[in-house]
This record gives structure tokens, C-alpha cells and sequence, in this order.
């Protein structure tokens, strides 16, 4: 039986557009060598020709882990977290809570690239909220709760601690 954080993937395509929607807006934090950087642009290009239609379930999920990779060559824990926002966008194929994590890993990119302002973390959240189409918003609300389902990503793993896990609580608390 597949996890109630997988969603169907018409729903997984609906809230991919996001995902990489929020991973692009940290992308500049992202300095490493030419082919992690070109690792990181095919993982973008093939988002978002996943969330057109253009590509399947299947060939994003093949190529899932190449963007996680290359944020191992990032300059900089900002750019690593950009990376990583990438990387969860891209998994979405594979299944829809990596939304959320994409979500997360661009506002830990926005808070190490910014430690000197206070309201970055809050402006980042409300951007992504805001830029949410009501499709989308209809589409997150199918998530579980972070925590309250074990079997995918919002369950007691990384994406449960520290920025992340506020990051991704914060926006189920707001999206109701």
C-alpha cells in the first residue's frame, strides 16, 4: 500500500511548480564546481518538465539522488541547503511531502545566507505561502500532519528537527 505522503501524480505534478518554485528563489546561494552545477541545473530543467507532463514518475525517480550529490560540493552551508531545496524538489516525482522538504531546505538556505536578519526566516515562509496557487494550497492540505505518519519524509527524520521541521510546521499550521 503506498504512503498517504506519496498523493497521486497528477497531485505530485500540481505541487512540483512550487516545490522548484522555492528551491529557484535560494538558487544563487548555490557555488560549487562546474558539474555539480550542471548537476544542479539538470535537476531544475527536469522538475520542471516533470510538473508540465513532460517527463514520468519513473525517469525522475531513477535520477533523484544527482542533485543530493552535488550539494556535498557546495562552498558553503547556504549552498548546500540550496541544493538540498533542489534536490527535494526533485523528488517530488517520487513522492508529494518532498514538496514541503524543498520548502524547508530554500527558507535553512535563507537563514544561514541571512543570520543578521531576524525577519528573513518569516519573510521566506510568507513568500512561499503567497506564491501557493489555490490548486496547490488544496493539493498540501492532503499531507499528513509533520509526525504524524511515519512511512516518507514527514516522518520523525530530518525533516522533523530544527528549521526544517518549524519551516514545514508553520506552513501546514497556515495552510489549515
Amino acid at each position: 500500500m503506498a504512503s498517504i505522503q506519496t498523493l497521486s501524480d497528477s497531485d505530485r505534478r500540481v505541487i512540483a511548480r512550487w516545490a522548484l518554485a522555492c528551491a529557484e528563489r535560494v538558487l544563487p546561494l548555490f557555488d560549487a564546481d562546474d558539474s555539480a552545477r550542471a548537476e544542479i541545473r539538470d535537476a531544475v530543467e527536469r522538475t520542471r518538465a516533470y510538473s508540465a507532463g513532460e517527463s514520468t514518475a519513473a525517469d525522475e525517480i531513477s535520477k533523484r539522488l544527482v542533485a543530493v550529490k552535488a550539494a556535498n560540493a557546495a562552498t558553503t552551508p547556504a549552498g548546500a541547503a540550496a541544493a538540498r531545496a533542489v534536490a527535494q524538489s526533485s523528488a517530488v516525482a517520487h513522492m508529494g511531502a518532498h514538496a514541503l522538504g524543498a520548502a524547508a531546505y530554500a527558507t535553512k538556505a535563507v537563514s544561514l545566507a541571512n543570520a543578521d536578519r531576524p525577519t528573513a526566516v518569516h519573510d521566506e515562509i510568507q513568500w512561499q505561502l503567497a506564491d501557493l496557487s489555490e490548486r496547490e494550497r488544496s493539493t498540501l492540505r492532503l499531507l499528513p500532519a509533520l509526525g504524524s505518519d511515519s512511512s516518507g519524509p514527514l516522518g520523525a527524520g530530518l525533516l522533523s528537527r530544527g528549521i526544517l521541521g518549524s519551516t514545514i510546521r508553520e506552513i501546514q499550521e497556515q495552510l489549515g
